[in-house]
């Protein structure tokens, strides 16, 4: 059974925007999320000047699209690991995308090059397997050579940060679908519900056939669901430019899992039209939406 957990944030500069620190109970680790425009402020936090590892979060401005770019830091000789790192990136004019960054480090200054090299590799990986943000790193970071006793600390301490990023806001590690087997730091959730939708298209004359999950976070419509090809023209613009994302539908199939924040854009990008999705959405017995919540 999934313990509880105790999180504390404390607001450094007193407001929610600012600069936080975030500690979870019986754990060594520390993180902080600072505002790029909050950089300067952080120099006098000791523990970053540390070795760790640090994500910058941005958003797209074309796509709104959530972009990320993990990293590593050692403790240089100036004594200012990730900290000077942080600041170089703001100085690159190639990493100007980043607004928030969110470093983590120990308590007791436990990260030597093979463990951050190790997490850094270990982040990178799961943020694209989740494939809920742009990954902005160009190379797979070095693996480095840990024991089978390192290795399960370092993964502890994964398990740790995957609880402290989503508390920060951040699901750049959280699958879209919940993995139906049981974890000590994952609730699997039984509130998914697995809905069905089936028409006969009217543009292309083709059966339209998909499914999708209603998650806590709206709905996922899954891989593999058939997509109608022809746009209508009452299709919303935010729909239109979802469809004509490369690769995201070939030859009418979808081509990996997508959240929509409502059942009604969910079925629009199906079937590349208007339509009420509450009534067009229906579990195995046949029951839409509207039906369920009522029943409710």
């Amino acid at each position: 059974m999934t313990r509880s957990k105790t999180i504390q944030l404390y607001l450094i500069d007193g407001v929610p925007k600012g600069r936080i620190k975030c500690t979870l109970a019986n754990w060594t680790g520390i993180a902080y999320k600072i505002p790029r425009i909050e950089l300067d402020k952080a120099k006098s936090i000791d523990y970053l000047k540390q070795s760790g590892v640090y994500f910058l979060f941005s958003t797209s401005d074309e796509t709104q699209e959530n972009i990320v770019y993990i990293g590593q830091a050692g403790n240089r000789k100036n004594g200012e690991g990730i900290l000077n790192r942080l600041q170089e990136h703001k100085r690159n004019p190639d990493k100007d995308y980043w607004t928030e960054a969110v470093a983590f480090t120990t308590t007791n200054n436990a990260f030597g090059p093979t463990e951050i090299s190790y997490l850094e590799n270990q982040f990178t990986n799961l943020a694209r397997d989740s494939k809920r943000y742009i990954v902005k790193n160009s190379n797979e970071p070095n693996l480095g050579h840990v024991t089978e006793e390192k290795e399960s600390e370092l993964e502890e301490f994964i398990d740790y940060t995957k609880i402290v990023i989503g508390s920060l806001g951040y699901r750049v590690f959280e699958p879209l679908i919940v993995d139906d087997s049981p974890s000590e730091f994952i609730e699997p959730s039984s509130k998914e519900l697995l809905l069905y939708f089936k028409q006969k298209s009217r543009k292309s004359k083709k059966s339209i056939e998909a499914s999708a999950k209603q998650t806590s976070e709206g709905i996922v419509l899954l891989k593999g669901s058939h997509i109608e090809i022809i746009d209508s023209t009452s299709s919303p613009e935010k729909i239109r430019k979802m469809r004509q994302k490369d690769n995201l539908v070939i030859d009418g199939i979808l081509q990996e899992n997508t959240l929509f924040t409502s059942p009604t854009y969910a079925a629009a990008f199906v079937i590349g039209g208007h339509i009420n999705g509450k009534n067009a959405w229906k579990d195995e017995h046949g029951r839409s939406l509207n039906e369920i919540e009522k029943s409710e």
